[in-house]
């Protein structure tokens, strides 16, 4: 089974994200799931969002605590949740930011197996698949 995890602010698209990718999976032939999970409804507050897919039925029903993949559409998460809970050693990592003039000069690069993890939730390698997120601005 792949799990991934969204963090992500309200507004910003984070249970569409999820949905979309179970959707995707969906069409490809394989199991798959999607679900939100928030505090109060309202824009702007941090918001995650999970999703499996996997070969065979999936009976698990709860958030995804070890996720394979990790999507963060907002750093200014970093400071408020531990977005990094519960991460497994090689979990491919996506983390969206502004670099600021400070941290244009320098990048720490976080390079899990890209391409297992771009082709291991559809059987196939996906080129167009993201992966500027594997770097990090550091200050």
């Amino acid at each position: 089974m792949f799990e991934v995890r969204i963090h992500g602010r309200g507004g910003q698209g984070v249970v569409t994200a999820a949905e979309l990718l179970s959707v995707a999976a969906f069409d490809e032939g394989r199991h798959a799931q999607a679900f939100p999970s928030f505090g109060s409804e309202r824009t702007g507050a941090p918001v995650v969002a999970f999703c499996r897919v996997a070969d065979q039925e999936i009976r698990v029903r709860e958030p995804v605590v070890t996720p394979d993949a990790l999507v963060v559409q907002d750093s200014t998460l970093l400071h408020q949740v531990d977005v990094f809970a519960g991460l497994p050693r090689r979990t491919a990592t996506h983390l969206s930011t502004r670099p600021s003039r400070r941290a244009n000069s320098a990048w720490m690069s976080w390079r899990p197996d890209s391409a297992s993890a771009a082709s291991s939730p559809f059987r196939r390698p996906t080129s167009h698949a993201s992966t500027s997120g594997d770097r990090c601005p550091t200050s």
